[in-house]
């Protein structure tokens, strides 16, 4: 079905129609809807869905929820923050863990939460976070031995914690606490909040099941622990230059608007997972794609060699981050065929029409990052790992709202920076010292569904470049 939608261009008099085309996704299963699909084989499901329609209906049990899947459509939703809210299965869950955390958090709340968190990411601050990054990837590298095979999505999963807790904790009891029960936590939180988005009926998540009562379990630990550490803080009052000191310090204008501890609780619970689990799966796949794309990789390795020349260093540093062009794109590439954010939800708060379909207010509207990055249409060749195709002639090239990793609008990740800092400086720490070869047989596991995509465990062995 082809619908039609009028699009006024901002700061012109003209206005133009632009044609949509509108698809119900193949494959329903009475009484699932598309909830089997997208337990089994959810990247297939989402990825062949473009080709179906620009905007795509599927069916999460009862509910109906729309795909927008023409980058245009794509980038409305990211624009009209008021309109499309965060919401939808997928930020409910969520809220299980973060509440109104700045990624979950409803727009009203948003932009005051943004308001007092942005001075934690000025860009004054990062150097000194950076410094962090770079003690922690030597820490962690110096434990890698030549020939002796590593589980890399652990190791990067710990090296992110760490690297995250030490910018938000600045007492070793709190990070350390932080450490243990974060990293014990992590991977039953994760799975268990996309099991509990596409499930078909809400009840599922209450059944007395196994997988069910280690969710329940672990949240409980890490509300506990997370809510003791805030009230230390709080008691403590000295500002230790961490993320933890400044949210509970935030202030808007008087002390009646600072950040409740409920609030700073849903900003540390974001930061801890969003700083450690899609850096951490950003960097695991990059180690992968290096292994299969041997060329790629000794590009790498040159462009870090010629930086190193150039700098005078020893290993790559805070100062050579800005230096690694190519790397920077070996990076963007490799989110765009595997974003950790894989899929995400909005809600509508009042009727409204997208792509010339009338959506009441109340649907929900999802966006896949994956779908969209392996998408033909939009990207030549989408299969062909090309770091070039980031080049600045190339990628203007490329729609808005064909790349969204980091989301888009005013709601674009608050983090991003941060986070590409973080994986480029270890990715060209690691490059620099090692070759990393799978185990025989060992391959990434894409189909176990988490609500972030990571390699899964996947044995690797690292072998010294120099000695």
């Amino acid at each position: 079905m082809t619908t039609s939608e009028t699009v006024a261009r901002p700061g012109r008099d003209q206005v133009r129609t632009r044609s949509y085309t509108f698809a119900v996704a193949d494959g329903r299963v009475p009484g699932l809807g598309h909830a089997p699909a997208l337990m089994r084989r959810p990247l297939d499901f989402l990825a062949g869905l473009p080709a179906q329609g620009d905007l795509v209906e599927i069916s999460l049990g009862p509910r109906r929820a729309y795909l927008a899947c023409h980058p245009d459509l794509v980038n409305e939703v990211l624009v009209r923050t008021r309109v499309y809210d965060k919401g939808g299965p997928l930020f409910d869950k969520v809220r299980l863990l973060i509440g109104d955390g700045l990624v979950s958090a409803p727009w009203e709340v948003h932009r005051r939460l943004r308001r007092l968190m942005q001075p934690a990411f000025h860009h004054g601050r990062l150097d000194g976070y950076l410094q962090l990054m770079a003690e922690e990837i030597d820490r962690v590298l110096s434990t890698w031995r030549a020939g002796q095979a590593i589980d890399v999505n652990e190791a990067l999963h710990s090296l992110t914690l760490r690297i995250t807790a030490r910018t938000m904790f600045a007492t070793d009891v709190a990070e350390s606490r932080i450490l243990n029960e974060v990293a014990a936590c992590m991977p039953i939180i994760m799975r268990g909040v996309y099991q509990r988005t596409v499930a078909p009926v809400d009840w599922w998540e209450k059944l007395p099941l196994p997988g069910n009562r280690r969710f329940d379990q672990v949240r409980a630990r890490m509300l506990a622990v997370i809510g003791e550490t805030i009230e230390l803080q709080r008691r403590d009052g000295t500002d230790h230059g961490d993320l933890l000191s400044i949210l509970v310090a935030a202030r808007d204008g008087d002390e009646a608007a600072r950040l409740s501890d409920a609030e700073v609780f849903d900003q540390v619970m974001t930061l801890l997972i969003g700083g450690t689990e899609t850096t951490a799966n950003a960097i695991g796949w990059v180690l992968h794609v290096l292994a299969q794309n041997p060329p790629v990789e000794a590009a790498v390795h040159a462009e870090i060699a010629g930086v190193l020349e150039r700098s005078g260093g020893d290993t790559p540093g805070v100062a050579d981050i800005a230096a690694f062009d190519y790397t920077g794109r070996v990076l963007q590439e490799t989110l765009r065929l595997y974003p950790p954010a894989w899929v995400l939800t909005r809600v509508t708060t009042q009727d409204t029409d997208l792509g010339g379909r009338h959506l009441p207010r109340g649907s929900i509207v999802l966006y896949s990052p994956y779908a969209m990055g392996h998408s033909g249409a939009l990207f030549a060749d989408p299969e062909h790992f090309d770091p070039d195709r980031w080049l600045p002639a190339r990628a203007r090239e490329i729609p808005p709202g064909a790349f969204t990793v980091f989301g888009g609008g005013s709601r674009k990740c608050i983090g991003d920076t941060f986070g590409l800092a973080e994986a480029t400086l270890t990715i060209a720490n690691i490059a620099h010292r090692f070759w990393l070869r799978p185990v025989p047989g060992a391959r990434p596991h894409t189909a176990i569904p988490r609500a972030s995509l990571g390699t899964g465990p996947y044995p690797m062995v690292p072998w010294l470049r120099r000695p």
